[in-house]
């Protein structure tokens, strides 16, 4: 999957009796160093206020008529203070940015501090974050108070706030679809559509037999067909699997191709049983494996609060998401566990090609041969983040962790894709999920990601989380 950098709007502080200096400096050093980070910026004209910054409320319009007219260009606004800046001026030209503002100030030097030469950005920071804390304008800032734009630590801190900003404009607005009616066991995964709705998120809704119906009507000559017969062909390893299987499996993933690209959906979640097994005679796992892995989250039995989840942290990380059962302990090992699911998860998550099988454990009851699709094979080893959502009293819950893939093996008859999890203080972690009421699906996705993501969705989206 391929992430697109934030497009940055580029706010320059002024307080008027430092030296001019100062802001045609910052104008081209930030502009330089964020082109350099993979970033493109939006820059006030120089001439369109004094030195092409903001210090009085007049121009803080000019400013404010400028991101207008710039609107859906750019994803956050850095305020940079390459002195004091002023308060009054930055409220009334970022009130209504409507995007994630990060504030850096620039750092003094100890042998520049001659009145002609001082900064005190330092100080001004304070001022900028105390009167948006009064006017109730969210923002972000970070670690260490001042920071020079050509430092490491500046290009983490917009690693960071990019990531902050891809979860923020990419949920909210978000479009997930629920294809077919939740299972009638699966009360775990029920949903309030009123609460996602209030909180921006749009769930469209479609029964299986209007997918199936599609699929009749699907030639195996159309040159999707071919596309995608070519493409999975190479995705996965599919000895044994009937061909009749496999060709409906190609027709569904035409299906939901067609429909994403319909309704604009940035996420889906889909009943995969049993209905799939007995009328198609396949699972569709290998799809939502193929849709996770090119970054459109797909979530299994419908569960729409995964696959936002999904869709938030693969935003941030960057790289796909699966969603996975809390499944098993692992021997004695305390913070120690089994993740698991029969194969939705991405190739890019896989420590090898995964094998095509039929579904062993729904044979079970509706016999061997009606359940081919599962991506099987194994997680592979490294640290993931990991996290999940519910809907309660109309609002937007989550909880969010870290952890890691281990190299422990999984044992060889293990149904599925799987890979041995471990936390830290796993069992107060559990703990929580169940009695807060949480999923028994969690979203994982590569990376160490979890700040990103707990700020968006606490400081711009206003919803409640829990850090386990």
């Amino acid at each position: 999957m391929k992430t697109e950098k934030t497009t940055f709007a580029l706010f320059f502080g002024n307080r008027g009796f430092f030296p001019a200096s100062f802001m045609a400096e910052a104008r081209k050093e930030l502009v330089d160093v964020l082109n350099k980070l993979g970033h493109k910026t939006l820059v006030l004209d120089e001439k369109a206020t004094r030195y092409g910054a903001v210090e009085t409320v007049k121009e803080g319009r000019v400013y404010a008529e400028f991101l207008r007219k710039n609107r859906g260009k750019f994803g956050g606004v850095i305020l940079s203070l390459p002195n004091f800046g002023d308060e009054t001026g930055a409220v009334e030209a970022l009130k209504d940015t409507g995007v994630p503002i990060l504030i850096q100030a620039y750092p003094d030097e100890l042998d520049k501090m001659s009145p002609a030469l001082r900064r005190d950005a330092f100080c001004g920071k304070f001022s900028i974050m105390d009167v948006f804390c009064q006017y109730g304008i969210s923002f972000t800032a970070l670690k260490p108070h001042t920071v020079h734009p050509k430092s490491n630590t500046f290009a983490e801190n917009i690693d960071y706030f990019d990531r902050l900003c891809r979860v923020v404009n990419g949920v909210k607005g978000m479009i997930v679809g629920a294809i077919g009616a939740r299972t009638t066991p699966f009360k775990t995964v029920r949903i309030d559509e009123l609460a996602l709705q209030k909180n921006g998120i749009t769930m469209e809704t479609f029964d299986l037999l209007s997918i199936f119906h599609r699929m009749e009507k699907i030639e195996m000559s159309d040159s999707k067909v071919i596309e995608k017969y070519k493409m999975f062909n190479g995705y996965a390893d599919w000895e044994g699997v009937p061909k009749k299987a496999f060709e409906n499996i190609v027709k569904l993933s035409v299906v939901i191709d067609e429909m994403i690209e319909e309704y604009g959906f940035n996420a889906i979640a889909i009943r995969c049983w049993i209905e799939m097994q007995e009328v198609l005679g396949i699972s569709p796992c290998v799809i939502l494996s193929e849709l996770n892995n090119r970054g459109i989250p797909a979530a299994c039995e419908v569960d729409i609060g995964n696959a936002v989840t999904m869709f938030a942290l693969s935003r941030a990380s960057g790289k796909p998401a699966a969603c996975l059962d809390w499944n098993n302990n692992y021997g004695e090992e305390e913070n120690k566990c089994i993740l698991f699911h029969c194969g939705p998860v991405p190739a890019d998550m896989m420590a090898g090609k995964g094998k095509i099988t039929d579904h062993a454990i729904i044979a079970n009851s509706i016999g061997e041969g009606q359940g081919y699709g599962c991506n099987t094979g194994r997680i592979a080893p490294g640290p993931f983040t990991f996290g999940s959502m519910i809907t309660l009293n109309g609002e937007l819950e989550f909880y969010l962790g870290e952890g890691r893939f281990t190299e422990d093996p999984v044992p060889d008859n293990f149904f599925g894709c799987a890979g041995v999890a471990e936390i830290e203080n796993l069992q107060d972690a559990l703990q929580t999920i169940g009695y807060r009421g949480y999923r028994h699906h969690t979203s994982v996705t590569p990376g160490n990601i979890l700040y990103p993501v707990k700020e968006a969705f606490e400081r711009y989206l206003g919803y409640k989380v829990i850090k386990v």
